[in-house]
């Protein structure tokens, strides 16, 4: 990480977005993505205010209307009254690491909203659906007061779970023509949805639809999973239209009444494996920035060259490294 311009940077801007400045918001934001001290000063001041929110992935294949949905779901919380923020996820090019953030073009009526924060993040190569700062940045959006946060994930596929590790409550997104259902239920997505809404429910074989997921995910009970391991739980399944509105009000109110639930019961599961995602990255982080630091790179390098030489597996190689960083500077690799 890079040293703060001055002490006191990161508590000023915490302070700032705490107290209603949008700018301030989005420069913590923008600290954050690029993993900067300011951004670990703010977010120390920020995280005890944090964990009050209600936490939502939005998952899906492209093509079900993702983001449409959620910007129904914003239209209703704050007809309610009910400031939302929205961390939209979109990929980054793979050569220059830039990103179209096309969510935040989408969801230009809320411009002039201070009670709605959209904020488009480039995924900037992270696999999973979402952006390596995704969880640290909701905790911030959280702990500045907006009570219910959206996390739109890229929209790549099956392999789009990850959000299900940061969020309270995980919502898939299907279209009614989004294929036969079989490639529908393919293990992933639906393992790790809370809710599965068939979106457009305006088309032609919308309830059909609905209703085959329904019966699949019923069949699923029945069937024992291998070594005595917990069955997937079993996700509600609904009808929304985010074009009409029709069954929009009545997903949020379901969403509500499953935080409502949790309420009471101690740490969630969802919030215990959001803190150790949190706590996994910033270790995979600092021992990145180690191994490559500029004390390290010429022995970190040297090693590497023996792995791409099948002089040395990467098993030892892996073992030898983290045997360096325990030893500290002092502590020669092999």
């Amino acid at each position: 990480m890079t040293a703060p311009a001055d002490g006191g940077n990161g508590s000023r801007l915490a302070e700032e977005a705490r107290a209603g400045s949008r700018r301030a918001l989005a420069r913590l934001l923008t600290a954050i993505e690029s993993r900067t001290a300011v951004a670990e000063e703010a977010l120390r001041a920020l995280y005890p205010d944090a964990g009050g929110a209600h936490i939502v992935g939005v998952t899906g294949p492209p093509g079900g209307g993702k983001s449409t949905l959620v910007a129904a779901l914003v239209a209703v919380a704050r007809a309610a009254g009910r400031p939302v923020a929205v961390l939209a996820i979109d990929p980054s090019s793979p050569v220059t690491g830039g990103a179209i953030l096309g969510d935040r073009i989408r969801m230009q009526d809320y411009a002039g909203d201070r009670d709605v924060f959209i904020r488009s993040m480039a995924s900037r190569g992270h696999l999973g659906g979402l952006a390596g700062t995704t969880a640290t940045s909701a905790a911030v959006l959280d702990a500045c007061g907006f009570g219910l946060v959206f996390i739109e994930t890229v929209g790549t596929g099956q392999s789009e779970v990850e959000v299900a590790s940061i969020a309270d409550t995980t919502v898939v997104v299907q279209a009614p023509d989004m294929g036969d259902e079989i490639q529908a239920l393919k293990a992933g997505l639906l393992e790790v949805a809370d809710l599965v809404v068939v979106n457009k429910a305006d088309r032609p074989g919308a309830d059909r639809a609905a209703a085959q997921l329904r019966a699949m995910l019923t069949l699923g009970d029945s069937v024992e999973g291998p070594d005595d391991r917990p069955r997937p739980k079993r996700p509600e399944v609904s009808l929304a239209s985010a074009l009409t509105g029709a069954g929009v009000p009545e997903l949020l109110a379901t969403l509500d009444r499953a935080q409502a639930a949790r309420t009471g019961h101690g740490p969630p599961a969802a919030r215990l494996a959001r803190a150790r995602a949190q706590v996994e990255g910033i270790l995979a982080d600092r021992t990145r920035e180690a191994l490559w630091s500029s004390q390290r790179r010429a022995e970190t390098d040297a090693l590497m060259g023996r792995v791409a030489a099948h002089e040395l597996d990467p098993y030892a190689a892996a073992e030898q490294l983290l045997e360096q960083l325990r030893g500290g500077s002092q502590s020669r690799v092999e």
